[in-house]
């Protein structure tokens, strides 16, 4: 049982910092930002690029993050500048990150074996597989989990979630909203980058396609979070991002192990979604049934 929590936990804490990026384009500035599902594989296939080439651990993570904070810049360009509505302008820069990744990678994929990578560097530390995964999960969790939370509560990040919250009422006092906005999906799509660097290592390949329903798996950790761990602060949404992260992994790993087939498994994901959208709407109606009678 071990053997199956460990690494789908480490998975989950993975994953999170997506859901964490997703989080702030669908929480924080209630924006739907699709360019996810191109700057997931893009900090996907800079970092294995970077490391096939010999350019060391750092430089992976760095250009990977740049990478992706250069999507979330187009997106918020084309929203801000350019007048196109959120969701077209994630959808033409996913569309164009497709061919820029394939440009990056020089081919459909790129394996990474035989190289080192973060996780055969933690395993000089911890030799088993599966326990130097979560610690590199527990790791870029709590660090990312902890800037987050500090910048947040900066000037700027307050600006930010004013901005997402009214931005009517951000402008009458004097915060140039244009510039949020971009900001925010700048800092979403460098940490979907770098969530997207971290899973490319873990699985020892990139894949022009591996980015194909990152944004439904990002909504479900979101919103499983929300409903199981509550949205009492700022901090505590975080968390709650986290850990839901961690419950939909989890969750994928039972339906697995009780024979669910795995092409049905980005089905079940948009059904689990769908029921956790509608959470709030069935508590209502249970609590008004209960005052009737």
């Amino acid at each position: 049982m071990l053997e199956i929590l460990i690494p789908t936990v480490a998975q989950g804490l993975m994953w999170a910092l997506l859901a964490l990026g997703v989080y702030i384009t669908f929480r924080v500035l209630d924006i739907a930002d699709l360019s996810v599902e191109g700057s997931f594989p893009l900090g996907a296939a800079v970092a294995a690029t970077a490391l096939v080439n010999g350019m060391g651990l750092a430089a992976a993570f760095a250009l990977a993050t740049v990478a992706g904070a250069l999507a979330g810049i187009v997106t918020g360009f084309l929203t801000t500048r350019l007048r196109i509505p959120a969701l077209l302008a994630g959808i033409l820069t996913m569309i164009g990150l497709y061919s820029i990744n394939l440009h990056v990678m020089g081919k459909a994929n790129v394996a990474l074996l035989r190289v080192e990578t973060v996780f055969t560097y933690a395993e000089s530390w911890l030799p088993d597989p599966s326990w130097s995964m979560f610690a590199v999960g527990v790791f870029a969790a709590v660090i990312v989990g902890c800037v987050m939370y500090w910048f947040f509560g900066t000037e700027l990040g307050t600006a930010i979630r004013a901005t997402g919250c009214n931005a009517q009422m951000a402008r009458a006092q004097g915060i140039n909203t244009n510039r949020m906005i971009v900001l925010g999906l700048l800092i979403s799509n460098a940490l979907v980058a770098l969530s997207g660097a971290l899973v490319a290592q873990s699985n020892g390949f990139a894949d022009v396609g591996m980015g194909t329903g990152t944004i439904v798996i990002g909504l479900a950790s979101v919103i499983i979070g929300e409903v199981l761990f509550g949205t009492r602060s700022f901090k505590n949404c975080l968390i709650s991002v986290i850990l839901g992260s961690i419950v939909y992994r989890l969750v994928i790993a039972l339906v697995l192990q009780l024979g669910m087939p795995p092409n049905d498994l980005k089905l079940f994901t948009a059904l689990l979604v769908a029921v956790a959208l509608s959470m709030p709407l069935i508590r209502e109606t249970l609590q008004r049934q209960k005052t009737q009678s």
